[in-house]
């Protein structure tokens, strides 16, 4: 696509000790199919293609939508800003036969899609995860697509019409609890149809990708440790990883980056049981949504539950969006905060990291950054920078 307004910006590589490649799954054409863009340790490969960040024009639309300015305008400002931006990742690349690896299911903001979380995700790839980042559709996402088919040769493919799905907003008057409440239900179901369906890859069973990607996903078979299986969510997917931990108890355990809780039933508190890591900005918390995380303390052991803050941080600071951007228009946008956004990345990936080591029971040397969990570091606040209710 079009042209980066910078050479210095980009979404920074992995550090892990394994490439990291990248496939999209799309299982059942239809709306209510499962969608999600898989990243797992891979093969090393000197001419690898690594997928755009904005895989198409679609995505523009959707974020020109969200954003409420004009599709036209936007198309060439987004185009020129992060057109050009690659994932780094090995598009399609072979799949890194070395046992069984622990499963993260993750699920997207508010207005976001599988693709911007992808410094997040990429990283968890590279230390030994298999990271499978959801694309909902229950109208939150701000661009998705599925697929319908033509009505004179239902059973072919070749039939098959692309149908986008753009955000949904309130409608004047409209009560937002239960519009969101219904999402995040959607959402958390999603999450688990997706494991599901990594469930049924790694039997051996012969899946059929709408998509038709080059990936050979057969490779995939016996590739998961089905027992240690993690959630991870941003903002409403923070909620959605709350939602799911208590659906589904596959889920061993939770990271909500920046959560946004007001979705969630007032219930739900007393039945999640699965330890939960909050990870916070400091910009965008407030007295109310905390509160809300604090009710999940009462219903488990203080050593389940966890909350940091990273100083210097806003709600954006978790997308990739904070890497792609120059200081001033950043700052303008909300995009970035006071600290480094490698520094900040690398404190959410690490102490995330420590985090899945403790609950998941890994074999890893991630323990090295134990400390990150209880928030002592310069840069982070143990528990929250919010005056609390009492």
């Amino acid at each position: 696509m079009g042209n980066s307004c910078s050479n210095n910006l980009g979404i920074p590589p992995a550090k892990g000790p394994n490439a990291v490649g990248c496939s999209d799954f799309m299982m059942d054409h239809t709306v209510e199919g499962t969608f999600f863009r898989l990243y797992y340790p891979c093969v090393v490969s000197d001419n690898a293609e690594k997928p755009d960040w904005i895989p198409c024009k679609g995505y523009f639309y959707g974020l020109a939508d969200f954003m409420k300015i004009n599709r036209g305008l936007s198309e060439k400002i987004f185009n020129y800003l992060f057109g050009s931006f690659k994932i780094p990742a090995a598009l399609n690349g072979s799949y890194k036969q070395n046992g069984k690896y622990p499963v993260v299911i993750f699920s997207h903001g508010l207005g976001a899609f599988r693709t911007l979380y992808s410094a997040i995700c990429t990283e968890l790839a590279s230390q030994g995860f298999i990271v499978a980042s959801v694309e909902h559709r229950d109208e939150s996402a701000s661009a998705t697509y599925f697929y319908h088919q033509k009505p004179q040769e239902p059973e072919k493919d070749e039939n098959l019409v692309e149908e986008w799905m753009y955000y949904r907003s309130l409608k004047p008057g409209e009560s937002e609890f239960p519009l969101r409440n219904k999402q995040v239900k959607q959402r958390a179901d999603e999450c688990i149809k997706a494991l599901d369906t990594l469930i049924q890859i790694n039997s051996g069973k012969n899946m059929e990708n709408v998509l038709q990607t080059e990936f050979d996903w057969t490779t995939l078979e016996n590739s998961m440790d089905l027992c240690r299986i993690a959630v991870m969510g941003h903002s409403f997917g923070g909620a959605t990883v709350v939602e799911a931990l208590c659906k589904d108890v596959n889920f061993k355990c939770g990271i909500a980056l920046d959560a946004w809780m007001f979705p969630l039933d007032e219930e739900i508190y007393v039945r999640v049981k699965q330890p939960i890591f909050f990870i916070n900005s400091e910009k965008f918390q407030w007295a109310g949504n905390i509160s809300r995380m604090r009710k999940l303390d009462s219903s488990s052991t203080s050593m389940q539950r966890k909350m940091i803050t990273i100083k210097g941080t806003v709600h954006q600071s978790f997308p990739d969006f904070t890497f792609l951007t120059g200081n001033w228009i950043g700052k303008i946008l909300k995009l970035k905060g006071e600290i480094d956004p490698q520094v900040g990345i690398d404190l959410c990936n690490r102490a995330s990291l420590a985090f899945l080591q403790r609950h998941l029971g890994l074999d890893k040397d991630f323990n090295q950054w134990d400390h990150l969990i209880e928030g002592k570091d310069h840069n982070l606040i143990p528990g929250t920078n919010v005056t609390e209710i009492s």
